[in-house]
């Protein structure tokens, strides 16, 4: 019963920090210090990655027909008048264009050195020390654009650079642990002149593929057999993540029309300082 509640807060904490700018990995880093699963390294590895999948899936629900293309009612822009072509949306399928161009950085870098980096990169150095930097850059970059007026506001007047501008922002959290997906996206869209609203939208479509990518990834490197213990923790967590996640993404969506990312930069740089005073404690990282 203890590994079904431990399942139970790792879901938890995966649904609330995988949409917060505030990194996942930093969290999940701290709570498996104190709440271990008893399952071997290999699995405790998949099974970080996905339960995912659960919070990819409030990403689908609650965005169901911002997302899917087909359809004859909705359908403002088809790509044509009569036949197939009626029940195509034009303006989803140049947005779903747009949001792979955006993981191809990431996915190169995913595919040819996830090893590498996990095995360099993810420790609670890298991830206090990403946390920080991170933190201070959105409280930079919120500074800096608090009196500007965004020039995009809406996802539909994205181009294809500006979808591959974020690709790149994304790469920075496939490569340094503790950055955050949503955070890096977020702010490097800010940065580049994008509205919260619009970044933050850009930022839930794209981890669709990304997530779905990510643990597909992972599920094909397992060596291991899965036992029906490890299967139901895998169960328990990733329902727990989704139904976190919904009442978390609709949440996000009505802060950031009111306010600003700045708090959730402070609150970076003081769990990257927590976490750097707990391994010099020698509590974390042994």
């Amino acid at each position: 019963m203890w590994d079904y509640f431990v399942a139970f807060l790792f879901g938890l904490v995966e649904g609330v920090t995988e949409w917060l700018p505030v990194s996942s990995t930093g969290h999940m880093i701290l709570l498996n210090e104190f709440f271990k699963l008893n399952v071997s390294e290999e699995f405790y590895d998949l099974y970080l990655v996905v339960i995912q999948l659960g919070a990819i899936m409030a990403v689908v629900i609650i965005f169901w027909w911002d997302i899917w293309p087909f359809g004859i009612k909705r359908n403002e822009h088809p790509f044509s008048q009569s036949g197939i072509g009626r029940y195509v949306m034009k303006d989803k399928f140049i947005m779903w264009f747009k949001i792979l161009i955006a993981c191809i950085p990431a996915a190169i870098v995913g595919v040819l050195f996830d090893d590498i980096l996990d095995k360099y990169l993810y420790n609670y150095v890298c991830v206090a020390i990403a946390l920080i930097v991170f933190g201070v850059a959105f409280i930079v970059v919120e500074h800096i654009n608090r009196e500007k007026e965004p020039k995009i506001k809406k996802i539909g007047q994205l181009n294809y650079g500006h979808a591959f501008a974020i690709g790149l922002f994304q790469l920075l959290a496939a490569i340094f642990p503790g950055t955050s997906r949503s955070g890096s996206t977020i702010v490097g869209s800010i940065a580049i002149g994008i509205s919260r609203e619009a970044a933050a939208k850009f930022t839930f479509f794209l981890a669709i593929p990304v997530m779905f990518g990510a643990s597909l990834l992972k599920i094909l490197k397992y060596d291991g057999n899965c036992t029906i213990h490890e299967i139901a923790l895998l169960g328990i967590g990733m329902v727990t993540a989704f139904a976190v996640s919904m009442l978390i993404i609709k949440g996000l969506m009505a802060f950031i029309k009111k306010h600003s990312f700045t708090c959730f930069g402070w609150y970076r740089i003081a769990l990257g300082i927590l976490v750097l005073a707990l391994g010099a404690a020698g509590i974390i990282g042994k």
